[in-house]
């Protein structure tokens, strides 16, 4: 009876650990699938990195196993710092991305995907409880290299831009219909106590993880300034 107890105790403490060791290794994943796709030379418009406020990582949203049609995926969101959004990027806080019209849009391997928050309206929509894009905040498939000269004034009126990878391949997609949701309990594992979102984005309540500052890292290096009107 005694090592029974002991062994359900010992299993109890390392399920904490094991929970942020997996969270962990989602925001390195994270850190990862950005600096790749920053990289790509018709990628991202560099003009809308910096003017975005926020920007979300989810890498490898994979097909749900139960249900139809149904996908998810769970990554890090990013914002600037301070209350214009002029400061650097503040540490992550952990989301995720549910919908039937996600994942495998490209090929049929699992797929990463980026969006930038570009305005305080779809960054007050993201820090609820949950966002269902297009409806509770306008989202669009996002411009590649070139094409953003022509249609920045156009794209910028959207709230949410959104990006996907899959087999190499990246493109401008659309999530409308999708859900983005904060990750409680994935923060909670990174950050050793309950802590939302919003206090995590717009209150500088903690302090960037060690798994996270490679993320926060390359946000500050491609776009350290908001150019935002």
């Amino acid at each position: 009876m005694k090592r029974l107890l002991v062994c359900t105790v010992s299993l109890l403490l390392a399920l904490p650990a094991a929970a942020g060791e997996k969270e962990n290794e989602r925001l390195q994943n994270a850190a990862e699938v950005l600096g790749e796709i920053l990289n790509i030379p018709e990628g991202i418009p560099q003009e809308l990195l910096d003017k975005a406020e926020c920007v979300v990582v989810i890498p490898s949203v994979k097909k749900a196993a139960l249900g139809i049609g149904g996908s998810y995926g769970r990554g890090a969101t990013l914002c600037r710092s301070g209350e214009e959004f002029e400061g650097a990027w503040t540490p992550p806080a952990m989301f995720r991305l549910e919908g039937g019209n996600i994942g495998f849009q490209i090929g049929g391997q699992a797929t990463d995907y980026v969006m930038l928050v570009m305005n305080q309206k779809g960054v007050n929509s993201l820090l609820r409880s949950k966002v269902k894009l297009g409806a509770d905040a306008s989202a669009v498939a996002g411009p590649k290299g070139r094409a953003a000269m022509v249609a920045t004034d156009a794209f910028m009126r959207a709230e949410i831009l959104s990006y996907s990878r899959s087999r190499g391949l990246f493109a401008g997609v659309s999530l409308e219909g999708s859900t983005l949701r904060q990750d409680s309990g994935a923060n909670q594992a990174v950050y050793g106590h309950k802590v939302s979102a919003r206090r995590v984005l717009r209150e500088g309540a903690v302090s960037v993880p060690r798994a996270g500052q490679r993320l926060v890292r390359l946000l500050n290096e491609h776009s350290p300034r908001n150019r935002s009107e």
